[in-house]
């Protein structure tokens, strides 16, 4: 009956998991290459992840600089980052292409906060639909295996304390990116 569970807690920890890189592409003032994950370059006509034509490297807290493997991608990745939904226009000198983070306004981490919330409450959702996934599947094969009520019960208890435990875990991932965002 054990084994139950640990289908669900792996359903949990995908959800935690997502969360967790979901935050890494938000981005708190400063020059984070992982906004860049999601980009993708048209790479002799294939879609290729940024990472994989161009070094990227922060030489300054606000600045990511991108240098392409070859110098005719440049147009591209300005073209690719363009059109990507991370609101930073880049610049290029023909050689690198370079991001400059501006620095947040205050009404803006507050909103980019919210939005850390937003994703926060997304993830509690999910675990807590994984919850009730679980329970029906306990109460399913119960009444197919004749399992007793306090098995049930016990089941129930357990399932019940690993999602307060993945609960936890999310509070303080949205704690930890909300004062990260908030820090001037």
């Amino acid at each position: 009956m054990d084994n139950i569970l640990s289908v669900y807690e792996e359903k949990m920890t995908k959800s935690y998991n997502n969360l967790e890189s979901e935050f890494t592409t938000i981005r708190a003032g400063r020059a984070n290459p992982h906004i860049l994950d999601k980009v993708t370059v048209d790479y002799y006509g294939a879609p290729t992840p940024l990472q994989q034509v161009a070094n990227i490297s922060v030489p300054e807290p606000r600045l990511i600089q991108i240098q392409p493997w070859e110098p005719s991608l440049v147009k591209e990745i300005e073209k690719a980052i363009n059109l990507s939904d991370i609101g930073i226009n880049p610049t290029n000198d023909g050689k690198l292409v370079r991001l400059v983070f501006p620095e947040l306004t205050e009404e803006r981490r507050k909103e980019i906060a919210k939005d850390v919330k937003k994703h926060g409450e997304d993830a509690k959702v999910a675990i807590r639909n994984i919850r009730r996934d679980a329970i029906d599947a306990i109460k399913k094969h119960a009444k197919d295996e004749g399992v007793s009520e306090d098995e049930i019960k016990d089941l129930e208890d357990k399932c019940q304390k690993m999602t307060d435990r993945f609960i936890a875990d999310v509070d303080k991932a949205v704690e930890a990116k909300t004062k990260e965002i908030l820090t001037v």
